[in-house]
């Protein structure tokens, strides 16, 4: 009766290791899914954060002014960064846009001095915009203020549809992978069934029987988390390395976070579906298991 157990045992064991390898797979998929999701509300932002908004100043200020102002900005909660620019500068930011030089007609600079200035993400609406240029040009040494209203009304609505998007995507790909891993569990404990009913005719309780197959469980689902984060940790560093943008918005914390989920997800459906397969074939008649 030992022998027999030892065999079931022994042909269970490549049912574990495939069982690993698709859960792995499954997970590291979903982790994919879950980083695009923290990416696209950490793109929004950062996309938002740089839109500039443009002060003119008078002509010929007096450099405490301009100072003085931009200490005024500054200081204001929506600030994120600021800076003077020159009509010099200015004239290189103009030229490197892609702008036609106009020294050949002209024989002065038209551009003003300026203060550019960005702000934080959430003050990245029409309407608050609206209120910061009203309060902007009610100071003495502004003549007009300007930010890209077109781009900010698209850049709103695409990140919007975005997240939304990938949230339905991400939940949607949740759903499926739990029953994926639940139907790979399920399988690799089909090849154990003989051996649960061994154990069982043998007088063994079903806590007894559980208990070694529940360890093996978290061991592999954890397995299969830390291989999933592995691999997804690799694919996040090759893709920051070739996107700088994608290394502006990094978030170790968040990352951390989804790596541990995956773990954790990884120990759950496996328990939850090795128990549920458990007292499926315990509650089944030994005929019936052929």
């Amino acid at each position: 009766m030992s022998q027999s157990g030892k065999a079931s045992f022994k042909k269970g064991k490549p049912s574990y290791f495939m069982s690993v390898v698709g859960v792995t797979l499954v997970l590291f998929f979903l982790g994919i899914i879950g980083w695009l999701v923290i990416n696209a509300n950490k793109m929004g932002n950062y996309f938002k954060e740089s839109v500039e908004v443009r002060a003119y100043l008078l002509p010929n200020l007096n450099p405490k002014d301009s100072t003085a102002l931009m200490n005024y900005i500054n200081t204001r909660p929506y600030m994120k960064a600021v800076r003077y620019v020159s009509k010099e500068e200015a004239q290189k930011i103009y030229l490197q846009d892609g702008n036609e030089d106009w020294t050949k007609v002209l024989n002065e600079n038209p551009l003003p001095d300026a203060i550019y200035f960005k702000i934080k993400n959430q003050y990245v609406q029409v309407d608050s915009l609206n209120a910061i240029k009203k309060d902007i040009e009610a100071q003495t040494y502004v003549t007009d203020v300007k930010y890209p209203e077109e781009l900010v009304g698209s850049l709103n609505k695409n990140i919007r549809i975005l997240s939304l998007g990938f949230l339905g995507l991400a939940i949607l790909i949740a759903i499926v992978v739990i029953f994926l891993i639940d139907n790979t569990i399920r399988l690799a404990m089909f090849s154990n069934r003989f051996l649960i009913k061994t154990m069982q005719m043998v007088g063994a309780t079903r806590w007894f029987i559980a208990k070694p197959l529940n360890i093996r469980a978290i061991i592999n689902g954890a397995i299969s988390g830390v291989i999933a984060s592995v691999f997804l940790y690799v694919v996040i560093l090759v893709f920051e390395g070739n996107i700088s943008w994608l290394k502006a918005i990094h978030d170790t914390g968040l990352l951390l976070l989804l790596f541990l989920m995956l773990i954790v997800l990884g120990i759950g459906i496996t328990l939850f579906s090795t128990n549920r397969s458990v007292v499926k074939y315990l509650k089944m008649k030994l005929d019936d298991l052929y």
